[in-house]
């Protein structure tokens, strides 16, 4: 804050949006004082909750979206199995999750770097669930300066009744928020079904009600104090923000000296900036910051102080744009520049990353053998003078349907194979396979043979072989 006692916020703009006996003073890091947000509407805002509706629909409902006979996306666990539509993912496949997460690091590095923390301000799940318990809020309990009277006064019949339901309701939309998070993991009919009738493991329960306390104490206790002392991310920020990231800024050449005046008044008669000192930027703000005070790591780039800001020009006649999202270099009237060399080297990796995961799941393969030679006899010598090795074959039929598969090894010459050449595996089944390759050592060049174990099936869509090296022992 500046020293100059022109440019002094006054004592007023704490005092609107902390309820302490001595609000004036209190701080507002201090976890335990209460922000009550003002609502506001304007471009930014509707943006704002069109797209949280979105990410909360697209939760909400895709785990009741069917795909053939399960859900369209479910992590089965017990089976280690995951299916996200067509694809299924077993643990040899998630180096695949593992190029997701990165891809996801590198957005978050790219989309931080130009635009600020809006990931924070449209589409984080904290924010989007503290709006809608807020949205809760005011309906039962009025707009801001009705909350802060409500929460002044005694507790009578009306302040008991509209406080119970606000957080009845709180409560309902975190169970179903829970149910939602818990039928990814649990099919979705079955979990309801069960849930209700009692017949749900243990561990439901726990994770249903765990998750249904974090969402209430998150969204309706903790709020802000989640984005201000909590989230790492508020912390590493700055290191990919520069003089050219977007950021939810305030012209102080425009706006300073501060002052309220009428409407028909000359703001430069009286020596004052556009800023008319009204404070609906600090009272509409979730965290609880003044942007005034410039750049702050509070901020969540949600542009509801935009949105307040430009309903206060548009109502003095001035032009908007006071509170916008701009640069630093914008304000302090240098050029901006959007290709800088950190944009272009994380929009670099993010690209390769993409196309490599890309490649990856085409080149994921619906079949997969493991070869495990016998460990506690390299080879022996049969009834027939044959050199035998043995070997357990494992075979994962990753699609969802049953496959026939016929089996053949490749890298050696009229040899026998001892067990069964055609399997059939049931979808998602591993099979194990014992067998035996004999050779007549007439034709065994070498004491160490490399082969290869191939499996194939013609059944389905299109032919599948993979095959997996080994090794055969003659001496």
């Amino acid at each position: 804050m500046s020293a100059d006692p022109e440019n002094k916020i006054p004592p007023k703009a704490q005092r609107i949006k902390i309820h302490q006996p001595d609000a004036g003073k209190a701080d507002r890091f201090n976890p335990s004082n209460s922000i009550y947000v003002r609502s506001v509407e304007g471009y930014w805002t509707t943006l704002r909750r069109r797209m949280g509706w979105v990410a909360m629909l697209f939760f909400l409902l895709l785990p009741w979206l069917p795909w053939g006979d399960r859900q369209a996306v479910w992590f089965n666990l017990s089976e280690q199995k995951f299916h996200i539509f067509g694809l299924t993912i077993w643990p040899q496949d998630l180096t695949l999750l593992a190029v997701v997460f990165m891809i996801a690091a590198f957005a978050l590095f790219f989309v931080t770097t130009y635009l600020g923390r809006v990931w924070c301000g449209y589409t984080c799940p904290q924010t989007v669930w503290t709006f809608i318990f807020i949205w809760v809020e005011e309906k039962l309990e009025g707009a801001r300066n009705k909350r802060i009277k409500l929460d002044q006064s005694p507790w009578d019949f009306n302040k008991i009744w509209r406080k119970t339901a606000k957080h009845l309701i709180w409560l309902v939309i975190a169970w179903v928020t829970s149910m939602t998070f818990v039928s990814y993991f649990v099919p979705t009919a079955e979990l309801y079904r069960e849930f209700f009738t009692l017949n749900a493991s243990g561990g439901v329960y726990f994770w249903v009600c765990f998750f249904t306390l974090a969402t209430y104490g998150n969204a309706g206790w903790m709020r802000e104090i989640m984005c201000v002392h909590m989230c790492p991310y508020a912390r590493f920020q700055s290191a990919m923000f520069d003089r050219n990231t977007y950021i939810v800024g305030y012209d102080a050449k425009r706006g300073e000296t501060r002052g309220p005046r009428s409407r028909k008044a000359d703001p430069k008669e009286m020596g004052l900036g556009d800023c008319i000192d009204c404070d609906l930027c600090v009272q509409v703000c979730p965290t609880g910051i003044d942007i005034r005070n410039g750049l702050q790591y509070e901020c969540i780039n949600c542009g509801a102080c935009i949105d307040a800001c430009d309903q206060t020009m548009d109502r003095m006649g001035y032009a908007k744009g006071l509170i916008s999202y701009t640069t630093e270099n914008k304000l302090d009237g240098k050029q901006e520049k959007v290709m800088r060399p950190k944009l272009v080297g994380y929009g670099v990796v993010l690209t390769t990353m993409i196309l490599v995961l890309i490649y990856a799941i085409s080149a994921v393969s619906p079949l997969r053998i493991d070869v495990i030679r016998d460990r506690n006899q390299l080879y022996r010598e049969n009834i027939d003078g044959f050199i035998e090795n043995t070997f357990t074959l494992k075979i994962l039929n990753k699609t969802e349907l049953p496959h026939e598969y016929r089996l053949s090894v490749a890298g050696l010459s009229d040899y026998q194979w001892i067990g069964p050449e055609t399997v059939t595996i049931a979808g998602g089944e591993v099979y194990t396979l014992p067998i035996s390759i004999a050779v007549d050592p007439y034709y065994l060049k070498r004491p160490i043979t490399d082969i290869e174990i191939i499996v194939k099936s013609d059944s389905g869509d299109q032919p599948i072989e993979v095959s997996q090296e080994s090794r055969f022992f003659s001496r």
